[in-house]
């Protein structure tokens, strides 16, 4: 495993319809040819016989496991775009090798026109460049795509890698009070709820051992009663880091028992207000094993005026995104990561498109939150015994590209 390290800032509807998979970006390319100076860019579009493909490669996404791993050692997603759709078409991709192209893996697309993959950023410290061969299907000729490269998404913008015994200073504590009326009144953060070991932060629900009452329970969406107060698992990078459109990823392995949720998320740096700009944007929730619309849920809040406005909700099919079945939200680490435009966001699981959303996206500076918290409505599903619950996260990267 190579070094862990840190680097500090310098500059960073659920589906669309299908006219909407075309949005580009900065540093687009519209043809095959590549640079000898320099490598192609992260998006080429080509359009040949009535057809189009749309090729993109992603930051390193991509690395699913049991144990902790460098994040250099993640791959990097790789996804093609292609109209007209074909379900079942064989797409190929290939690598540049001197001056051939090799087929490395085949896949085939999607319903929604998509073919993915995921497969080394770079060798020996030169990035590489990559291609899709769309074989012929039912009357349309084969085509062949532009080049890409993942190269511009090989220094990530900000990295924590969790080495050492305790959080970077970039780290603060947040929700350290109960607050009696909300729907978090039985639960606060606390840095007890917190370690840092074996290359990976730990974040917990615990019983409160201070508490010398218990908290009571009520509302529309609560079993009403009274449970023991919780401590949170709960820290943030405000006032020390933010960024503006780019990628955001985090390799998480969940707890496994209902009765807490834990998130990988981001709020606008000007805070979450009535008449507030920007979006909260919660990359990934996770409610639980056995939970009845299979736990993972991606969601955006925002304000208009002083109306809540939500969207997204419960990822469908969950359980396709997962390696095997003896795989699991809280077996095994996972890359969760959000692609974030001025347009679009983009959600993804190790590389796998799982929603997209436009429309209000945020335009403001947003800071990175990883929490593990009991919600009043949640602390009834849980018996005390199973006490505490816990959650690991791996590595927390950032690659912004600005406005």
């Amino acid at each position: 495993m190579h070094p862990r390290r840190l680097l500090t800032c310098g500059l960073l509807a659920l589906l669309a319809p299908a006219s909407l998979l075309g949005w580009s970006e900065p540093g687009s390319a519209t043809s095959s040819a590549s640079s000898l100076d320099e490598p192609p860019a992260s998006v080429a579009v080509r359009r040949a016989a009535g057809q189009r493909v749309r090729l993109e490669a992603l930051p390193r996404i991509v690395q699913h496991g049991a144990r902790v791993a460098d994040p250099d050692d993640a791959r990097a997603a790789i996804t093609a775009t292609l109209r007209p759709v074909r379900a079942g078409r064989r797409v190929q991709l290939q690598v540049q090798r001197d001056a051939g192209w090799v087929g490395v893996v085949t896949t085939r697309q999607d319903g929604r026109g998509r073919a993915q993959f995921a497969w080394s950023a770079a060798e020996d410290g030169q990035p590489l460049t990559y291609r899709v061969r769309v074989m012929r299907s039912r009357g349309l000729p084969a085509l062949t795509s532009g080049t890409v490269s993942a190269a511009r998404w090989l220094e990530p913008t900000w990295t924590d890698e969790f080495s050492g015994a305790h959080l970077r200073e970039a780290w603060s504590h947040r929700g350290r009070d109960y607050v009696h009326g909300s729907r978090r009144s039985c639960s606060k953060g606390d840095p007890s709820a917190v370690s840092v070991d074996g290359g990976a932060v730990r974040l917990s629900v615990v019983k409160d051992p201070a508490a010398t009452s218990t908290c009571r329970i009520r509302g529309r969406d609560a079993v009403p009663g009274r449970y023991a107060y919780r401590l949170n698992g709960h820290i943030g990078t405000q006032h020390a880091f933010s960024f503006r459109y780019g990628v955001a990823a985090a390799r998480v392995k969940f707890h496994p028992k209902r009765g807490q949720h834990g998130a990988f998320w981001m709020q606008p740096t000007g805070g979450m207000y009535p008449g507030a700009l920007g979006s909260e944007i919660d990359v990934v929730e996770y409610f639980g094993d056995r939970h009845p619309q299979g736990g993972l849920a991606t969601f955006t809040h925002r304000y208009d005026g002083r109306r809540r406005v939500t969207s997204g909700g419960w990822v469908p099919n969950s359980s396709s995104y997962l390696a095997s079945r003896r795989d699991g939200w809280s077996k095994n680490y996972h890359v969760f990561s959000v692609q974030w435009t001025p347009r679009t966001l983009v959600f993804r699981i190790d590389g796998k498109e799982t929603a997209r959303m436009t429309g209000g996206v945020s335009a403001e500076r947003q800071f990175l939150i990883l929490s593990l918290i009991a919600a009043d409505y949640e602390i009834p599903k849980i018996k005390g015994r199973h006490l505490p619950q816990h959650m690991y996260v791996d590595w927390v990267r950032v690659w912004e590209t600005g406005g």
